[in-house]
């Protein structure tokens, strides 16, 4: 099923595509943003970990380097029955992590420097296995694909914007416009991919480790420190982290890609309740 949404995700995108380029550049445009579409998805399948990765200033990690990490995510990935996958790590200081990849056999789980710092033993093997909850289910597949297009479609509206635009179409305020409506369109059809995925993780996370009391806890600690210092990330890739990384507030709030964590703790406490 998740191969379906990621190919109906990239029509979707194509057709976004092509119909920006059509409004600044007319019909030869079009033909011209559909070779570079087919093209740009054929690289965004295979990938878009690696521009993850970029958006997020991550690299990979060897064992020597952070030998405990390394080896908690090879003991969680055995009990979740999965291939090891790439473990890296993103400068940011908020605590946060986000997997990526196209398959579990080309996986990536990344923690950033802040989750080392505030996370402890238990709160961190809640987080990467719900990290690793995410590559069992293929969930970041489809995360991964949609964080690249939407990057794309962004820059060409800003591209359109500064460098294309036809006068019988509005000219400066249709292409102002343009750029406005572009991130938006790209944004909703990012929202098209279902909270429940986050649900579904917390789950199947809580159950890898053994600690959904950990996980709840972790959650709670990272949406504070989220909220107390942002960060710096193209917007298209922020649905891709455990929490919200991005400034909340206002209209942010009705185009959230997370589902809120007072509910997400409320379930994890449940199931600590029922035992896991």
């Amino acid at each position: 099923m998740s191969y379906v949404k990621t190919f109906g995700l990239m029509a979707l995108m194509t057709a976004l595509f092509m119909a920006i380029a059509g409004w600044f550049g007319g019909r030869s445009a079009m033909m011209f943003a559909l070779a570079f579409a087919v093209v740009f998805n054929f690289g965004a399948y295979w990938f878009s970990d690696r521009a993850v990765l970029r958006m997020y200033r991550a690299r990979p990690l060897e064992r020597n380097e952070a030998p405990g990490l390394y080896d908690m995510v090879d003991d969680l990935r055995k009990r979740a029955g999965l291939p090891m996958p790439a473990v890296a790590i993103s400068a940011s200081p908020q605590p946060n992590a986000f997997a990526t990849g196209r398959d579990p056999a080309h996986a990536v789980v990344c923690v950033t420097q802040g989750m080392l710092q505030v996370a402890s033993a238990d709160e961190l093997a809640g987080v990467i296995g719900h990290e690793l909850a995410h590559v069992k289910n293929r969930d970041m597949l489809i995360g991964t694909v949609a964080a690249t297009l939407s990057a794309a479609v962004v820059m060409l509206a800003r591209f359109g914007f500064w460098f294309g635009g036809d006068d019988d179409r509005g000219g400066l305020l249709s292409g102002l416009l343009m750029l406005i409506l572009a991130p938006l369109a790209a944004m909703l059809i990012q929202m098209a991919i279902s909270r429940t995925a986050e649900y579904r993780a917390d789950r199947i996370g809580a159950e890898i480790s053994g600690r959904p009391d950990a996980l709840a806890s972790a959650l709670l600690k990272l949406e504070a420190e989220a909220r107390r210092k942002p960060m710096q990330l193209n917007p298209s890739a922020a649905h891709l982290a455990i929490v919200n990384p991005l400034r909340t507030g206002g209209l942010s709030r009705l185009f959230r890609t997370h589902p809120p964590t007072e509910e997400r703790v409320r379930r994890l406490e449940e199931i600590a309740r029922r035992g896991v």
